[in-house]
């Protein structure tokens, strides 16, 4: 019979450790080893300079553009067929040209029988005494909507584009001040502009309003009148700065007036569409030709596109300008 080994002598024995190993209750490595923290790999700046400069003489010695045959040959290749491909062009639009009818023609494409309906049922179909208001926002009005969702996409991308992240501006304030400060570069409490601009931004707003709403009635209209109204907001901007213009026109305004105008279209032109094609009763009073309550929904989308068009030029004005309204 076989005589007890004391713990501490077994503990010691080599039989112990290896039941330790395999029962997974001790790492023979752990302790054992010796490890160190390594240090951040850095390159010197003389040493990026060097291995700059060596990339560049190989770029120069496998490549050597300038004296490269090839590349030589490719570009004389490349200059002349550009030549070619310019005046070939050329001439096949100075033939297409050739085959254009006379101006004054009465059988040219522009005098078919579609502006003549135009002229002579225009009025009679749109009640709008403005022939061009009628084209645009009876006849083709799902082509203006388009160019009014052209207008809201592009400051959409605008906005993507230049807005200045507000995470940025609270982590690093110092690297923004001149963005948030929006008169930094300009004139400060200008006596001449803010007296010009309390002169002329009402009237320019009131002038805006009467070209919007007379649109159907006389030349001018959604588009114009709008361009006018943006333009009286960026002058009252320039004059007065950020803070009082956000009193009444911030992001969220932009986004209201956009949204609610090119909403009302869509649904008022859909109706239309359906209801008011040719030969088709739309049920949408027309009005007696020549007041202001006239021309069935052209009135209203005048109004629409106006809106969009000002708060359009308006937003484009404040992401070129600071990248925030």
């Amino acid at each position: 019979m076989s005589k007890r080994v004391p713990d501490e002598k077994y503990k010691k024995s080599f039989s112990y450790r290896f039941f330790r190993w395999l029962r997974n209750e001790s790492d023979p490595y752990l302790g054992q080893v010796e490890t160190q923290i390594k240090e951040p790999y850095s390159i010197g700046e003389e040493t990026l300079r060097e291995r700059m400069s060596e990339k560049q003489m190989m770029i120069e010695e496998i490549y050597d553009t300038d004296n490269n045959r090839r590349i030589l040959l490719f570009r004389k290749v490349y200059r002349v067929i550009a030549v070619i491909f310019c005046l070939m062009l050329f001439g096949l639009l100075i033939y297409n040209v050739s085959y254009l009818p006379p101006i004054g023609d009465p059988e040219n494409p522009a005098d078919n029988e579609v502006p003549r309906r135009y002229i002579e049922s225009g009025l009679q179909e749109t009640g709008a005494i403005n022939i061009v208001s009628g084209m645009i926002l009876d006849y083709r009005a799902f082509d203006t909507f388009g160019e009014s969702n052209v207008l809201f996409i592009a400051t959409v991308t605008v906005l993507i584009l230049l807005r200045i992240d507000s995470g940025l501006k609270r982590k690093n304030p110092k690297k923004y001040e001149n963005e948030t400060n929006d008169r930094t570069y300009e004139p400060k409490n200008d006596p001449i502009l803010q007296g010009a601009a309390r002169t002329l931004v009402p009237v320019i707003f009131v002038w805006g309003l009467c070209v919007i709403l007379n649109g159907h009635l006389s030349p001018g209209g959604g588009f114009s009148g709008g361009a006018i109204i943006g333009a009286g907001l960026i002058l009252y901007l320039n004059a007065f700065g950020f803070k009082k213009t956000e009193r009444f026109f911030v992001e969220k305004t932009y986004k209201i007036v956009s949204f609610i105008a090119l909403t009302f279209y869509c649904l008022a032109k859909s109706y239309s569409f359906f209801t008011g094609a040719n030969h088709l009763e739309s049920h949408i009073p027309k009005g007696e030709p020549g007041a202001i309550l006239s021309g069935g929904l052209i009135f209203p989308l005048d109004i629409c596109v106006g809106f969009v068009v000002a708060c359009t030029m308006y937003t484009f004005y404040c992401m070129f300008r600071k990248g925030d309204f």
